[in-house]
């Protein structure tokens, strides 16, 4: 008989009758207690928790400690003394919330004996068409005499193999299934999402005494890095099929976490499919997710960057600490190791940045773990000892990082090698956004830039209409980031005309965030077929765990922002990008350049060669008229998974008026149907005039099409709840019908609302 505790947060002191039976001090550690010789089946039983303040245990542990060095970024840094949820402390998205309780289910079990734990390895042929199963279980009985499991796969209704073995005395027992043509697992897009269950039961004599259930995917997860001209590869590789990764950074979508439900976990998870994203980088900060959450991934193909739970801090390693995170991470892999969306499990978040900004030691050639820990960075040993150890012993199949950022232990933000967080786009030198491309690296794990939510969701937590303006004490209280008001003011005098109405400033915030994140994924991914320069790029990041201005690219209440709609474009099987030269206005005294060169190319991320039709239009931004002939390719033939280069040439300002570079993309055996598009515009926004677009929307059933005369910048339709938009966030041309459907929508409803650039200047 035994009480079972998933998830006690933080610091509880369980007692049964009054007596402690257990003490637990880490949030993310389950506990088993045995109180067979406690309990009695006529007797009435009290079971109390009481928790205490993990705000001032921390600062008490803190205290003891004097000779560490709690340096980190965000929130008091006591919490890198415990094992607890980060963000609690409080984030640059996020309030400060220390919240104490049960958080994961707590129970009593009664049995004789149980499985403790039920794996399986993939050992698959070099040619995929077949699979060794390597099945494991520990039971957990008094005695093992007549114990055996059977180990069963099954796909779909079907049973497809199975066989049975005898426990060890250790309780421990191992065989071998094998699977012939086995149906792989693949990222989205790329193949299909076949789930197989091993099921495993435990008998005695022939008699069922316990069963357990795993959903599983065959697939080789291969981390690719390789030294090449430009330093050392970074990209992935499923089932021999390099991938790219385009995709988002994730936080705990509630800072109440028992609020998030399973079908929550999956509304989340589900945008991400028509978004064209491939990979969710869970972050050190928060928690390792509900299976719930990951189930939802290994069913739609979405592939799992795992961070560990540390984040933004130089963590003690004391021994006390190091034994209760080996018994953490030990306990957390066993749980989550069936999923086969995990692509790479790192040992933190930016903790080498804090090494580096505080100077503390790391001397990369030290190969001495033990010496490690007499540094004033003795967290290295949790990443580069502790946790690579856990991940060889339990999950070898995944690769290990022992940071994001990290590479190699050359400085986090070297472009080389590693992955990257390049933030000098809104935090660091403030770059210009238009040039984001030029700062990536290897793989960029974050990269963002900040923009209101929807009006809908400030509505929400604004209580008097007097503060619904931009820059009112309440909306300010919503927004956690250091600077955020000059940093928003900067972006948006640079590049558009400001604009003090609240629908009007939402809309210019989102454009920014638009832009930034479209010239960052559309560089990135043109550099994924230059020999696979970026392997892939997250956005920090995907959500919200309460209604904020931040970087999300959805809000709270999963409203998308326009960004999201911008990045599925340039994440699209098929995409075309067209872009002239950057220019740089703001330290040329506002001068414009006598002449630019523009390219244009093609992205593919088909295994096959697809033929295309390519056109270029030159469109006039202020009379919608074309200032010369369009350009054309016929039948060219996309280099598979990669970018293929398609046009080059130059602009005179001196001659042409403002206008945009106009590209469309078609399929050569369906000459009249656009696949992509994409819109150059001269920059900066702000010396642009917008009147007169004569923009119409004419809604046919549950679709919407949209015409205009002159160019249109950045269409955002409504996000209204229930409704469900196809497209948003658009670039229109004249003779350039976009149809974008609409769900959700009954027949009578008022039309979804929208606005442009320069929708005042009609």
């Amino acid at each position: 008989m035994a009480l079972a505790f998933d998830g006690l947060d933080t610091f509880a002191d369980v007692r049964l009758d009054g007596r402690t039976i257990l003490a637990s001090d880490n949030m993310f550690l389950p506990h088993r207690v045995d109180v067979s010789e406690k309990i009695q089946d006529d007797a009435e039983h009290d079971l109390e928790i009481h928790f205490d303040s993990a705000l001032l245990r921390a600062r008490e542990i803190k205290k003891k400690h004097p000779d560490h060095k709690w340096e980190g970024f965000n929130g008091d840094m006591a919490r890198l003394a415990v094992r607890k949820a980060q963000y609690h402390w409080g984030w640059d998205w996020g309030p400060v919330l220390n919240d104490a309780g049960i958080w994961k289910e707590a129970r009593l079990e009664i049995y004789e004996s149980r499985i403790a734990d039920a794996w399986a390895q993939f050992d698959i042929a070099k040619d995929y068409k077949s699979v060794r199963i390597h099945a494991f279980a520990d039971i957990e009985t008094s005695t093992t005499h007549n114990l055996k499991a059977k180990f069963t796969v099954i796909l779909g209704d079907k049973e497809l193999s199975t066989t049975t073995a005898a426990a060890g005395k250790d309780g421990k027992v191992s065989a071998e299934l094998q699977l012939e043509n086995p149906s792989l697992w693949f990222p989205a897009s790329y193949g299909s999402q076949t789930l197989y269950t091993i099921k495993t039961q435990l008998l005695h004599d022939d008699v069922e005494l316990d069963e357990v259930s795993k959903a599983t995917g065959i697939r080789k997860i291969e981390l690719i890095q390789e030294p090449d001209k430009r330093g050392k590869t970074f990209f992935f590789r499923i089932n021999g099929v390099d991938i790219y990764c385009g995709g988002s950074c994730w936080i705990p979508t509630d800072s109440l976490l028992p609020r998030i439900t399973p079908e929550k976990y999956r509304a989340w998870v589900e945008l991400m499919v028509p978004a064209n994203q491939k990979m969710i980088r869970v972050w050190g900060g928060g928690i390792y997710e509900d299976d719930a959450f990951y189930s939802a991934c290994d069913s739609l193909g979405i592939l799992v960057w795992q961070d560990f739970m540390f984040g933004c801090g130089n963590y003690p390693a004391f021994p006390e600490i190091l034994d209760s995170i080996t018994a953490e991470t030990q306990a957390q892999i066993r749980r989550l190791r069936h999923h086969p969306c995990f692509a790479i499990f790192a040992g933190n978040n930016e903790d080498y940045q804090v090494q580096e900004q505080y100077g503390l030691t790391y001397d990369y050639s030290d190969k001495d773990p033990s010496s490690w820990l007499k540094t004033d960075f003795p967290a290295r040993y949790i990443y580069e000892k502790l946790l690579p150890d856990v991940m060889s012993s339990l999950l070898p199949s995944v690769p290990y990082h022992p940071g994001s950022p990290w590479g190699d232990g050359k400085i986090s933000s070297n472009p080389t090698v590693g992955d990257m967080h390049q933030w000098n786009v809104w935090h660091g030198t403030q770059e210009k956004y238009q040039i984001f491309d030029s700062l990536g690296g290897r793989f960029n794990s974050e990269f963002g830039m900040e923009a209101f939510p929807h009006l809908a969701t400030i509505e929400s937590y604004v209580q008097d209409p007097k503060d619904l303006y931009p820059q009112s004490h309440v909306i300010d209280f919503h927004n956690k980031a250091d600077g955020h008001e000059r940093r928003i003011a900067t972006y948006l005098v640079e590049n558009v005309r400001t604009a003090t109405s609240l629908p009007a400033y939402i809309h210019l915030t989102q454009l920014i965030q638009c832009e930034a994140l479209m010239y960052g994924y559309r560089g990135w991914r043109r550099q994924w077929g230059q020999d696979r320069h970026c392997g892939g790029a997250l956005v920090w990041q995907l959500n919200d765990c309460w209604p904020v201005t931040s970087w999300s690219i959805c809000d709270y209440y999963l409203r998308r922002k326009p960004a999201y709609y911008a990045m599925a474009r340039t994440l699209a099987p098929l995409a075309i990008g067209v872009r002239r030269q950057h220019h740089d206005w703001s330290v040329t005294h506002a001068r414009e350049p006598k002449s630019q060169t523009y390219e244009l190319w093609a992205v593919s991320s088909h295994l096959t060669p697809v033929k295309v039709n390519i056109e270029l239009r030159f469109i006039n931004v202020e009379s919608g008229a074309d200032i010369r002939p369009p350009l054309t390719r016929k039948d060219v033939s996309l280099t598979p998974n990669g970018t293929t280069d398609i046009l080059a040439g130059e602009i005179d300002n001196t001659t042409c008026p403002p206008h945009v570079l106009f590209a469309r993309l078609y399929l050569a055996s369906d000459p009249s149907s656009v696949v992509a598009r994409d819109m150059d515009w001269p920059q900066p926004l702000k010396y642009l005039s917008f009147p007169k677009r004569d923009l119409k929307i004419d809604v046919r059933g549950d679709k919407m099409h949209v015409t205009v005369q002159r160019p249109v910048k950045c269409l955002v339709f409504e996000e209204r709840e229930g409704c469900h938009l196809t497209d948003s966030a658009i670039d229109v041309a004249p003779g350039d019908e976009q149809v974008v459907g609409v769900r959700g929508l009954k027949e009578g409803d008022k039309q979804l609302g929208w606005m442009y650039l320069g929708m005042g200047e009609q």
